[in-house]
């Protein structure tokens, strides 16, 4: 059932199962920024943006996806949670986010055959062998390797500092690759649903089982497109806020107030928001994440039942969205497109102004 929030739910603290709570009720998204350095270790850009946000009064500030082996390595200049030689500028980030009020992650991220072997120095894989790109299937020993790998990864953040991490099964990388009906493998690991979904909860539970008792523990998912079922995703997010291990689900909406790209007459009257937030949450938070710019929009997700709102481009246009937010029922973000030297002003560095203007050219005027 629907668990509506109301507009002062806003700026009252978020209390979630484990963990620190938020100060609010705004995440910043977990951008790719491509700005740090090709070992996957922290630049002065990125801390400088990341921070710059938990000044901005942000309840959660989250890191870009940071891979948690060399093989899911998706970019250059993509952060890495691989490696103990990663944990130096961790501790620096950690420790200054919480120096400003605001709840610290890391997302931890695979990008199967999505990743770049030019960067990464390895082989595709997925959860499938899919020749035209060259990426061949996981075997078995290594799906177990990869769901260490996650675990790994969640303790190094932990020992860096940070309040909790995030799993991202989101947008075609490999989590969602295992996630997709065309991965029918035959050794459990595939098939039907609950093959398909088995990585995501042994995910969470090798992470839960490896942290501490405080550790706050989230997970991104997509409901559809990337060779997804919006019904089965539905299923899916039921699944992991019941299980009790997750402290939150954050839904990737694009637009949360667009219709399921599925056409039936299932969804002819619902908005894709409405699919999650009708589900119980068993004491899980739920957020939603898609073209979120102004507090008219927040209020509105929290109206519609989330627990909380993830901000993306327009936490990129105002480094102190949430805190303009909380004060002003009328604030609405800068527009875009915007200049290079307003993304400047607001602590992008130039790696990831040039990724946002190669990504989203009509986004960015040429100044």
């Amino acid at each position: 059932m629907r668990q509506a929030g109301s507009v002062t739910d806003l700026a009252e603290p978020l209390v979630l199962r484990r963990g620190p709570s938020w100060r609010n009720r705004l995440m910043l998204a977990p951008l790719t920024n491509t700005q740090s350095h090709l070992d996957g270790t922290l630049s002065e850009d990125e801390i400088r943006w990341l921070v710059a946000r938990a000044r901005g009064g942000f309840g959660l500030v989250m890191t870009a996806a940071a891979y948690v082996s060399r093989a899911g390595n998706a970019w250059a200049g993509q952060l890495g949670v691989s490696d103990d030689a990663h944990l130096p500028g961790l501790e620096r980030l950690a420790r200054e986010i919480k120096e400003h009020g605001a709840v610290s992650s890391v997302q931890l991220h695979h990008a199967g055959k999505r990743a770049d072997t030019t960067v990464s120095g390895m082989p595709l894989v997925s959860a499938y062998d899919e020749p035209a790109k060259e990426a061949r299937a996981l075997t078995t020993g290594e799906v177990e390797q990869v769901i260490e790998d996650f675990a790994a990864a969640a303790r190094r953040a932990e020992r860096a500092g940070f309040d909790g991490a995030e799993i991202h099964g989101a947008h075609g990388y490999l989590l969602t690759q295992f996630l997709e009906p065309r991965n029918t493998r035959t050794d459990g690991w595939g098939g039907d649903l609950a093959g398909r979904a088995r990585i995501v909860h042994e995910v969470i539970a090798a992470i839960r089982a490896a942290t501490g008792p405080d550790f706050q523990l989230g997970m991104r998912l997509s409901p559809e497109r990337h060779g997804l079922r919006l019904e089965e995703m539905v299923t899916v997010a039921g699944e992991v806020m019941s299980g009790g291990d997750l402290d939150y689900l954050d839904m990737s909406l694009w637009d949360v107030r667009k219709r399921p790209h599925e056409a039936s007459d299932q969804h002819e009257d619902r908005l894709l928001i409405d699919e999650f937030t009708s589900l119980e949450r068993h004491g899980t938070r739920l957020g939603v994440a898609g073209a979120v710019s102004s507090a008219a929009d927040v209020r509105w997700c929290l109206e519609q039942g989330a627990d909380f709102v993830i901000v993306g481009k327009s936490a990129m246009a105002d480094h102190a969205f949430a805190a303009h937010v909380v004060a002003d029922v009328d604030y609405e973000a800068p527009r875009f497109p915007v200049s290079r030297q307003h993304l400047r002003d607001e602590y992008l560095g130039e790696a990831f102004i040039d990724y946002f203007a190669g990504t989203w050219p009509h986004l960015v005027e040429d100044s």
